[in-house]
């Protein structure tokens, strides 16, 4: 028994209808690219302002340190409450200096607090939010706080961090 095959060529209607159809095919690829581009665009903007603000968190950490190894190498003087920026008020919030400006004296205390400040400033922002905090007590635990706008980074307008040491 022979078999026969009949091959029937395709219409012209039929091949308009398949190159519409991957025309269409090629649009939804590019739109979905876009889409997917879009997102990665969105994951490095939010990766940017984190960075950003994490950068600020270890910039203010180490100006902390700063000022701490300072006060160190003046240790009389930081006994005696000579870096002090006021007393600690209610929640532990030290009264802080946001300006350069504020410190009108010239001891090697003053002059290592206006150095700080002016370092604070070009770091952390030179706003009024970007201010800084020193308390020490007779027995020399010393207490830096900094404050800052970190906003722009997109935490909160204000964030303070904390460092306690014994000189």
């Amino acid at each position: 028994m022979k078999k026969y095959s009949i091959h029937l060529k395709p219409s012209a209607k039929r091949k308009r209808l398949q190159q519409g159809a991957s025309l269409i095919e090629v649009l939804v690829a590019v739109l979905i690219l876009a889409l997917g581009l879009l997102g990665m665009a969105g994951l490095q903007a939010n990766a940017l302002k984190t960075n950003q603000s994490s950068y600020a968190r270890g910039q203010a950490v180490m100006l902390s340190y700063y000022m701490l190894d300072a006060m160190r190498a003046d240790r009389p003087n930081a006994i005696l409450q000579n870096y002090n920026t006021g007393p600690v008020g209610a929640g532990g919030v030290i009264d802080s200096v946001c300006s350069d400006g504020s410190i009108t004296g010239a001891t090697l205390a003053d002059n290592n607090r206006k150095d700080w400040i002016v370092s604070l400033k070009r770091s952390l922002g030179d706003t009024d939010a970007t201010c800084a905090a020193i308390n020490c007590d007779v027995s020399g635990l010393c207490t830096v706080q900094i404050t800052w706008d970190d906003s722009r980074a997109g935490g909160l307008a204000a964030q303070r961090i904390t460092t306690t040491s014994r000189l």
